[in-house]
C-alpha cells in the first residue's frame, strides 16, 4: 500500500513538483530570514564578543548599548579599582574619528584605545604581527576586513590594494603606523576598526575634558562577576554590566528601538502562509484527481485508517524533500554570501528545529483538508461514470 501511494504522488509530477516547491519556499524564507535577522542582532554585541579577559564593563549609567559610549569623570577609574572583590581594573576609550588615507581620501573609523601597561582589551586573533607591537612609536593594529575594503589603498589603473603593516594614515593629523593585522568580529555599525594604546587614542581623538568611556573589570576568585556588577553600581553609582547582561542589553535596544525584528518577522510568517496556501491547494487538488483510486482501495477493503497511512505517508514525503531543498539553499547562500563578511546571517539549531515544526504543521494541514474528501468517498464511486 505504501509503495501504491508513492506511485501516485510521484506520478502526476506537476502536482508533486509544485508541492514540493510550495515546501521548499516556505523552509526557505523562515531560515533565511530567521538566521539574516540572528546575524544582524549578533552584531549589536560583536564587539563584546572579542573581549574575554575581562567580567564586567563599567560605563556611564545612561549607556543604552555598546555603540553609546559616554564619556567618565577620570577619577572614575581610581574608584572602581577600590571596590571590594575587584582584582584589576584597566581603562579603554572607544570612539568614532574621521581618518585621512591615501591622498584626500577620509573614512571614518572606530579607534580603540587599551591599557597601555597590561594591552588588556586588545585583539587576540592576530592575522599578522603582534599585539606587543603597540609599544612602538604610533603603532595601531587594523582590523582584517577593513584592512582589505574601506581602508584599503588605490593602486594603478585603479585596483585595491589592502592596506598592510608599515603603511600609515592619519588621525587628526597625527601620523599612525599600521604594525599589525587583527581579526575582529562584525559589529552593527560596521566601522573599520583601529587599536592603539589608551594614550595614543587620546592624543589621536579631538581634545576635549573627557576621554574614559569604559573601565574593564576583573573579579577576584571567590566573587561572581554578577555580585561584583552589583557591587560597583551601589559604591559608585555608575553602570556595571557582565559581558552576558551588556549583550544583551545592546540586543534589546536595537530590538526595541528599530524596524529589525517587524520586517523579518513578516517576511518569515508571509513564507509561512504562502507554503501553506501552495501545499493546501495543490495536495487537495491532488487528492481530489485520485480520488477514484481512493475508492478503488477502499472497495477492496483498505480501511480509513489505512487509507490516512497512504495519505500522511505522500504529505512526509513531500515535507522532508521540500524542507531539505530549502535548508540546502540556504546554507549554500550563506556559504557564498556570507563568506565575505557582507552579509550577516547565522544559522543556528533553533531556526532548523522552529522551521521543521512550521512544516511539519503545513503538511498536516494539508493532510489534513485532504483525507477529509477521502474519507467521505464511497467505494461504489469507482463503478460510476
Amino acid at each position: 500500500m505504501n509503495f501504491i501511494a508513492i506511485k501516485m504522488l510521484v506520478g502526476d509530477a506537476g502536482k508533486y513538483l509544485g508541492m514540493v516547491f510550495g515546501v521548499t519556499f516556505a523552509a526557505f524564507l523562515m531560515v533565511q530570514q530567521g538566521s539574516i535577522f540572528w546575524g544582524l542582532m549578533s552584531r549589536t554585541g560583536g564587539f563584546i564578543d572579542d573581549q574575554n579577559q575581562h567580567d564586567v564593563w563599567v560605563t556611564d549609567p545612561e549607556v543604552r548599548f555598546i555603540d553609546d559610549p559616554k564619556p567618565l569623570q577620570d577619577t572614575a577609574l581610581s574608584r572602581v579599582r577600590g571596590v571590594e572583590g575587584v582584582e584589576w581594573a584597566v581603562p579603554m576609550y572607544r570612539g568614532l574619528l574621521s581618518a585621512r588615507l591615501q591622498g584626500e581620501r577620509f573614512e571614518q573609523i572606530q579607534v580603540i584605545g587599551i591599557d597601555d601597561a597590561t594591552l588588556i582589551g586588545g585583539p587576540v586573533d592576530m592575522a599578522e604581527g603582534s599585539l606587543l607591537d603597540l609599544r612602538r612609536a604610533d603603532g595601531v593594529i587594523v582590523d582584517e576586513f577593513g584592512a582589505r575594503t574601506r581602508l584599503a589603498l588605490t593602486g594603478p589603473n585603479g585596483t585595491t590594494i589592502p592596506l598592510k603593516i608599515g603603511d600609515s594614515l592619519e588621525l587628526n593629523d597625527r601620523r599612525a603606523i599600521v604594525v599589525g593585522i587583527c581579526r575582529l568580529r562584525r559589529t552593527f555599525q560596521n566601522q573599520p576598526a583601529v587599536v592603539t594604546t589608551f594614550t595614543r587614542a587620546r592624543q589621536y581623538a579631538p581634545a576635549q575634558r573627557r576621554l574614559l568611556n569604559f573601565v574593564l573589570v576583573k573579579a577576584q576568585s571567590d566573587v561572581t562577576p554578577e555580585a561584583l556588577a552589583e557591587r560597583i553600581k551601589e559604591t559608585t553609582g555608575l553602570g556595571a554590566y557582565t559581558s552576558e547582561q551588556f549583550w544583551w542589553k545592546s540586543f534589546w535596544f536595537f530590538a526595541k528601538n528599530t524596524g529589525i525584528p517587524i520586517n523579518f518577522g513578516i517576511s518569515a510568517v508571509l513564507g509561512f502562509f504562502v507554503g501553506a496556501a501552495i501545499v493546501g491547494q495543490t495536495f487537495y487538488q491532488f487528492t481530489a484527481d485520485n480520488i477514484r483510486h481512493f475508492g478503488a482501495l477502499k472497495a477492496m477493503g483498505a480501511t480509513n485508517l489505512r487509507i490516512l497511512g497512504m495519505v500522511l505517508l505522500q504529505a512526509v514525503m513531500v515535507g522532508l524533500k521540500g524542507y531539505g531543498l530549502g535548508v540546502g539553499l540556504v546554507a549554500l547562500l550563506a556559504w557564498r554570501a556570507g563568506s565575505g563578511g557582507n552579509l550577516a546571517i547565522r544559522i543556528t539549531e533553533w531556526h532548523l528545529i522552529l522551521a521543521a515544526v512550521a512544516v511539519l504543521v503545513i503538511i498536516l494541514f494539508s493532510a489534513l483538508i485532504s483525507i477529509i474528501k477521502v474519507f467521505r468517498t464511497e467505494p461504489a464511486i469507482v463503478f460510476r461514470g
